[in-house]
């Protein structure tokens, strides 16, 4: 069986459009078909309209969440109901194409475990976005221990091994895309170009998309817990070049004094060097924070359209 997830968030312009292309494709793929589409704590009738297709279509199920949790708790909390042999993520937008789906079911079957879509452009969305993407994946490719693949997002397709592997992962900041590559997963990618939206406006705002950036920085790479050694170094060596400056000045220019100036330098590089390490070090103690206290990661409200042994296999991997 082939499983999609589908986080949704305020996606009541385009929810039923979405179901319809996916509905319209599955007879392709050869397999049958469960839809789990997990409410991330919508405003709208994003719910109303989940009930209705499980009403509807035997293969819907839908997960509520108690609030707005984020994306990657929504897909989070996906994982854990989805039942598949393979497991397809992908947007309630439409800008992850199912009609790649096709492509990605064929790579799965040749044995590969993970299948993800690499974007080569993407439509609709804004220069400003297009520039700090191009930037995220470059900086997360050059800093992080695990490589990741450029221009990836979630959509994606897993193998049910690889699936269970995740649900492993008890990390209070998930970072999915990065998770399933440090499973060591035998990976391949399908490339495609991301249209733009199909209706409605997007959720990434740039708040979200910063914290997003800064789970998949810190989850995967010691460099920036190493940078404060890095930049002792090079004001060590900033120091001595302006000393040797300063003396120079002294030495050629009769009458020049330097004790009024060499001080206060040397506050401020050691006031920067300063708050930049303990801006580090807070970040990293934050996410100990919230490791420790190990609250849930998501609270689900209410489920609909799953059998009372595929709820009851859920509840348990939860409870795990």
């Amino acid at each position: 069986m082939i499983s999609l997830l589908i986080p949704c968030y305020n996606e009541q312009e385009v929810l039923l459009l979405t179901y319809e292309t996916v509905v319209a494709a599955a007879p392709r793929w050869g397999e049958p078909v469960e839809i789990v589409l997990v409410d991330d704590g919508s405003s709208d009738a994003t719910w109303e309209i989940i009930q209705s297709l499980c009403r509807r279509d035997p293969r819907v199920r839908g997960v509520r969440l108690a609030r707005n949790f984020g994306h990657q708790a929504a897909v989070g909390a996906g994982l854990d109901h989805v039942s598949g042999d393979a497991v397809i993520v992908l947007d309630a937008d439409l800008q992850d194409p199912p009609s790649l789906i096709d492509e990605m079911l064929a790579k799965w079957r040749q044995g590969h475990d993970v299948v993800y879509a690499q974007r080569t452009g993407r439509r609709g969305e804004s220069l400003f976005k297009k520039i700090t993407g191009h930037l995220f994946y470059r900086l997360l490719d050059r800093v992080n221990e695990v490589p990741i693949p450029r221009d990836t997002g979630d959509f994606a397709l897993m193998d049910a091994r690889v699936v269970a592997l995740l649900r492993q992962f008890r990390e209070h900041g998930p970072f999915w895309r990065g998770l399933r590559c440090w499973t060591g997963a035998k990976q391949t990618a399908v490339k495609f170009e991301r249209p733009a939206r199909a209706g409605g406006q997007t959720k990434y705002t740039f708040r979200k998309m910063a914290r997003l950036a800064a789970d998949g920085l810190l989850s995967f790479s010691s460099l920036p817990l190493r940078m404060p050694l890095y930049l002792g170094a090079a004001l060590m060596v900033i120091s001595i070049l302006a000393t040797a400056v300063c003396f120079g000045w002294w030495l050629l220019a009769p009458g020049a004094s330097i004790s009024a100036v060499a001080p206060w330098l040397l506050v401020l590089y050691l006031a920067s060097a300063q708050f930049f390490c303990l801006g580090v070090m807070g970040e990293y103690i934050h996410r100990i924070y919230a490791e420790v206290r190990d609250r849930p990661r998501w609270v689900v409200r209410s489920t609909i359209g799953f059998t009372d042994e595929a709820q009851s296999s859920a509840e348990s991997r939860k409870a795990a």
